[in-house]
């Protein structure tokens, strides 16, 4: 059978060369596909900024140089080293971040809040990303023949409907195709700049970055608003961290300096020998960097870049809400799984549906990508400060750097953060304020359902009889005990579990092998199966076992019980029964939280997924008891 706790999809002893290629369809799908929008956003006539040859050869050094700092020194550099036992992302990073500092608690709390909305932010990036990259890409079709442009929302729509419907399905049979595509698409765009440089080559100079320094010395307020779309230009750069734990850092560093960086850099130039050439192509630079005859068959290349960059914002919003899920951050829901050898690749109905919705909502509220690009930009940077912040904490308390090389180091990519991050807040009424909104209600319903679940736990624990004296009370008058083992799921290991209570008073009985099963999730990715569980006995063929997983492991209960093998304990799954507790919260006035999330939480509570389906028990040896507990 497979090993269900494993995710079987790194790429351990897979040549270099073969994984990078795989991380070129994953980790640059999202920064991959700006070059549609950025440049045409920077110039957006709103912003006041004129085409001329001054301010385009300053705004591809910023570029360029915002492409070499923020991608290549912080996160190629320095966050990638950062591994929380080889995963990364900002749960990863959180939790590395929490833990260094857990002989200060309430610094740990502070960092835990800060990471929390910083992952609340990466569900507004998950909506804006599909939307402006999908619709950028359609709208090539404007350049084509204007009388098309009624066509690029509805298209837009349809090709997002029909990424979304494909999730259900998984990827695994397309998925292979990712990296090759996204190398023709990489190719495209470096060889496309080359043919434009070649017509105004002064735009080289733009590599020296004096002028992107000139540039903002020049235009002062303009340069300030123009760096709100020059961050568009590393939106997706978090993605290399966030991806690490599935390709590693040496295949992503590859694929960056070797295929990604030089086509970004090389299409950038393009697009500004382009302008110099041409000032009026600023309505479309990306496009009409193409001869007329190639235009078609670059918007259907630009649409496949963008749906697999919007495919693995998708699959990083599911993925992200599996591991806040299990590190206590959300409410349990449906998970399947959508491949039988990877297990990495999820499927979240509910989270689908409800991101497809949201995406809907901002095509058709933005229309256009010019628009989507002033709610852009805003979670990314924000995430980006957060990100910088938390590593200080890891570099310093868990690598025990020097305090001066700590503030040195962070210092000087939280100013580049910050910078960006202020201009992005100019955009806050203009759409920025979307994916804000996104990202708070999901903030608050994470720190709700965490408050939540410690209330609830402090109460079932307070009024928890101890395990120990209750069993041996009960064995000096024991009840009739019957044949099969009964496994009793407790939150607290020291309490009797009120499912053993109901079923004593009801049924009276007492299987001839009873199993007090908890489960802990630790605040790392996984936990090594031979750590996987510890067996107590406890008395009179009663045993006490903790099943410990990460935060990206995949629970399943009975096939952890299967490793019970070596400490005497064999479960036969037709004489197994499983006993749940489900308490029924009702909110109360009190010293909780305040009335409205506690009702907040009793609802999600009460619409949580199954506990039996989570943690993959047999339907049909699963009984539910249910309580109902005052918070």
């Amino acid at each position: 059978m497979d090993r269900p706790d494993i995710e079987l999809d790194h790429p351990a002893g897979q040549p270099l060369a073969l994984v990078s290629l795989a991380a070129l369809g994953v980790v640059y799908g999202d920064i991959g596909t700006s070059p549609l929008y950025v440049m045409k956003t920077i110039f957006d006539p709103v912003h006041g900024l004129t085409v001329n040859e001054g301010n385009v050869v300053g705004i591809i050094s910023l570029i360029f140089w915002a492409l070499m700092m923020v991608v290549s020194v912080k996160y190629i550099t320095l966050i990638l080293r950062a591994d929380n036992h080889g995963e990364g992302g900002i749960m990863a990073l959180l939790s590395l971040a929490s833990s260094s500092v857990i002989s200060h608690p309430q610094l740990r709390n502070i960092l835990f809040l800060i990471g929390a909305f910083g992952a609340a932010l990466f569900y507004g990036d998950g909506v804006i990303t599909p939307a402006i990259s999908v619709l950028s890409a359609v709208e090539g079709l404007e350049v084509a023949t204007p009388l098309l442009k009624p066509y690029v929302v509805p298209i837009t729509l349809i090709v997002l409907i029909a990424l979304f419907l494909l999730q259900q399905r998984g990827t695994g049979g397309i998925g292979a195709i990712f990296g090759p595509v996204m190398l023709i698409w990489f190719s495209t765009l470096g060889f496309v700049g080359i043919i434009n440089i070649t017509a105004a080559p002064q735009i080289l100079a733009a590599l020296n970055p004096i002028h992107a320094l000139g540039f903002c010395v020049s235009n002062g307020w303009l340069a300030f608003v123009a760096l709100g779309a020059v961050v568009l230009a590393v939106t997706g750069g978090e993605a290399l961290y966030a991806d690490m734990g599935h390709f590693g850092a040496k295949p992503i560093r590859l694929a960056w300096y070797a295929c990604v960086l030089p086509a970004l850099t090389l299409n950038y130039l393009g697009q500004g020998a382009l302008l110099l050439s041409n000032p009026a192509a600023i309505s479309n630079p990306f496009y009409l960097l193409f001869p007329a005859w190639a235009l078609y068959p670059a918007v259907g290349l630009a649409t496949v870049a963008t749906v697999i960059a919007s495919q693995s914002v998708i699959a990083g919003v599911f993925s992200m809400t599996k591991q806040a899920i299990q590190l206590g951050l959300l409410p349990r829901m449906q998970i399947k799984y959508t491949s039988d050898r990877k297990i990495g690749q999820i499927y979240m109905p509910f989270v689908n549906w409800t991101l497809l919705a949201v995406v809907v909502m901002a095509v058709l509220g933005f229309g256009s990508s010019s628009s989507l690009a002033s709610a852009y930009g805003f979670a990314v940077t924000a995430t980006m400060v957060i990100e910088t912040l938390l590593t200080f904490f890891v570099i310093r308390y868990a690598w025990n750097y020097p305090l001066f090389l700590c503030l040195l180091a962070t210092g000087f990519f939280l100013a580049i953060d910050t910078s960006f991050f202020a201009a992005t807040t100019l955009k806050l009424a203009e759409g920025g304020w979307f994916p804000l909104a996104i990202g708070t209600v999901i903030f608050f319903i994470m720190i709700t359902w965490n408050r939540g679940r410690l209330l609830l736990l402090e109460h079932l624990r307070s009024a928890a009889i101890p395990l120990h004296p209750f069993l041996e009370s009960l064995i000096k008058n024991p009840p009739a005990r019957v044949s099969g083992t009964s496994v009793f799921l407790t939150a607290d290991p020291a309490g009797v579990p009120h499912a053993l209570l109901h079923n004593l008073a009801h049924n009276q009985v007492l299987h001839e092998r009873v199993v007090f099963l908890t489960v802990d999730y630790r605040e790392i990715p996984r936990i090594p199966v031979d750590q996987r569980l510890s067996v107590t006995p406890l008395i009179e063929n009663c045993y006490q076992i903790t099943v410990r997983y990460g935060f990206k492991d995949q629970p399943n209960l009975p096939y952890a019980l299967e490793l019970c093998k070596p400490y005497g304990l064999v479960f036969e799954p037709l004489n197994t029964s499983y006993f749940l507790s489900r308490e029924i919260v009702v909110p109360s006035p009190g010293t909780g939280m305040a009335q409205w999330r506690e009702r907040l939480f009793a609802t999600m509570a009460r619409n949580a997924s199954n506990a039996a389906e989570y943690f993959k028990l047999p339907a049909n040896r699963v009984l539910e008891l249910g309580a109902r507990v005052e918070i």
